[in-house]
C-alpha cells in the first residue's frame, strides 16, 4: 500500500487522514494516509525520514516555506508562492514540490459557495505561507483590486511587489484600510488561538461583505464569528478548501481527481 501523510504543528486537529482516506476508497486507489507532528525544529528530519518509503505529503502550518527550500523541484504555482504544500517523491527520487492551497480556496470560493471573484474588491490578511500561495489564483480570478494587509506591512510590500505582474495587487497595515470591500480572506493562523487579527469593522458592509477563514473548526472561528458581528452576508471557513486543494494534491500523486461534494458533505 503507498503511504502518504501531512506533517504540521499542531496536528491534531487535522481532517487530511480522513479526507484522503475517503478519496482513496471513492476512486479505488490503495493508499495509506497519516498525521505527523513535526519538532518546531526539525521539520526537514519528519520529512526525510517519511518520504524514505513514503511516496507524498502535505505540509501545514508552519511548515510550507521551509518545505519550498526543502524540495528539488517546483511546480510554477509553488515557484512564484515560496511555499509547498504538497510533495510528491518521484521514481528517481527527486523531491517535486506543489501548491494546491491557491487552487483550492479559488475552487470553494466560486464553485461550492457560488461567489464569483471577478471584479470583486479583496482584502486578504496576513502575508505568511498561507498567503503567499493564494495571491497568484485569486489574481487569476479577475478582482478588481487584491490588498494584501500584515502587522508587518513591509512583508506585505514584498508580497504584493513578487505578484505586481499578476494584476492589481497592493499592500497595507492592519489599520491603513476602513473603506468596506467585498470578501476579507483570514491567512492568519489568529484563528487557532482563538485571536483576531487587528483589523477594523468598518471593512465589513452589513449584508454584503463575505468573510472566509482559511482555518476551520466545528463551531465558528474566531475571526467569523467576529464578522458575523459586524452583519458580514457570509462567514466560510476554510474546511471546503482544505477538501479541494487536497483533492489538487491527490490529483497530483495518483492522476485521478476525486468528486470533493459527497466528502465535504460527509464532514460537515
Amino acid at each position: 500500500m503507498d503511504r502518504y501523510a501531512v506533517i504540521g504543528n499542531p496536528i491534531g486537529h487535522s481532517k487530511s487522514p480522513q479526507i484522503h482516506r475517503m478519496f482513496g476508497e471513492q476512486t479505488g486507489e490503495a493508499i495509506s494516509y497519516e498525521a505527523l507532528l513535526a519538532p518546531l525544529d526539525d521539520f526537514a528530519g519528519t520529512l526525510h525520514r517519511f518520504l524514505a518509503d513514503g511516496l507524498g505529503v502535505n505540509v501545514t502550518v508552519p511548515f510550507k516555506e521551509q518545505a519550498w527550500a526543502l524540495v528539488d523541484r517546483h511546480t510554477p504555482a509553488a515557484e512564484r508562492a515560496g511555499a509547498v504544500n504538497t510533495i510528491q517523491r518521484l521514481a528517481d527520487g527527486t523531491l517535486l514540490g506543489d501548491n494546491t492551497d491557491g487552487k483550492g480556496l479559488v475552487r470553494d470560493i466560486e464553485h461550492n459557495a457560488g461567489l464569483n471573484l471577478a471584479g470583486l474588491k479583496i482584502l486578504l490578511v496576513g502575508a505568511g505561507g498561507a498567503a503567499r500561495g493564494v495571491v497568484q489564483p485569486l489574481l487569476a480570478a479577475g478582482p478588481s483590486q487584491l490588498c494584501i494587509v500584515n502587522r508587518t506591512v513591509s512583508k506585505a510590500e514584498e508580497l504584493a511587489a513578487l505578484f505586481a505582474d499578476q494584476g492589481p495587487v497592493s499592500a497595507a497595515g492592519f489599520q491603513w484600510i476602513e473603506e468596506p470591500v467585498d470578501l476579507i480572506i483570514n491567512a492568519t493562523s489568529a484563528s487557532l488561538a482563538g485571536d483576531l487579527p487587528d483589523i477594523s469593522p468598518k471593512l465589513i458592509r452589513a449584508g454584503h461583505t463575505w468573510c472566509y477563514d482559511m482555518m476551520y473548526a466545528s463551531e465558528l472561528t474566531a475571526f467569523n464569528r467576529w464578522a458575523a458581528e459586524q452583519g458580514a452576508a457570509r462567514c466560510l471557513d476554510g474546511l471546503g478548501m482544505l477538501v479541494e486543494q487536497a483533492a489538487e494534491a491527490f490529483l497530483l500523486w495518483r492522476g485521478v481527481r476525486p468528486d470533493t461534494v459527497p466528502v465535504l458533505k460527509a464532514l460537515r
